[in-house]
């Protein structure tokens, strides 16, 4: 009987001690985690009162849930812009972009390069598109090439059909001649 409670009480021992948590695999049990939704190959399109404004291609897509809601673009994207035709007034390609619902704004970054139908081309690393107002800004670098003209300044404003365009502080251009 002795040897028997001798082998409960050793066993039961055993089990206690060997029962360690490790605290750090305890409170991740705990924590929220970010939610994050992937897609691959996204085509959207943008409308605004029932006429299609744009459509957004992009290899992949982020989406994160934290405290706002909020898309990241990680890897390229596409816009082509339409006028009330559905003509295509204007192109937008960038590396990267992220947008914040609620605030309706999305910020491109590098190599950024917004074109229309006349051949004017805006080169920059940063600019904020304005969705609600149709509207592409930038307080940085900016380069624009027209059909006789080349401007290199700082800061933009410009609609987002580029028919034309606010350069806040031009630093110097080029005439193009026609040979």
């Amino acid at each position: 009987m002795l040897t028997r409670i001798i082998a409960i009480v050793s066993i039961a021992s055993l089990v206690i001690v060997s029962c360690e948590n490790d605290e750090a695999k305890i409170n991740a049990l705990f924590t929220k985690k970010l939610g994050v939704d992937e897609a691959v190959n996204i085509e959207s399109f943008m409308s605004q009162g029932g006429h299609m404004k744009a459509k957004l291609t992009a290899p992949l897509m982020l989406r994160y849930q934290d405290t706002g809601s909020r898309i990241v673009l990680p890897k390229t994207l596409h816009v082509d812009f339409y006028d009330s035709t559905l003509n295509i007034e204007s192109r937008l390609d960038a590396f990267y972009a992220s947008y914040f619902e609620n605030r309706n704004i999305i910020n491109l970054k590098d190599s950024i390069r917004v074109y229309n139908i006349k051949g004017d081309t805006l080169f920059c690393n940063e600019l904020n598109w304005d969705q609600a107002l149709g509207r592409f800004s930038t307080d940085k670098p900016v380069r624009i090439h027209t059909v006789d003209m080349i401007m290199f300044g700082e800061g933009l404003s410009a609609p987002q059909d580029f028919k034309t365009f606010d350069m806040y502080k031009i630093t110097n251009s080029v005439l193009r001649v026609k040979e």
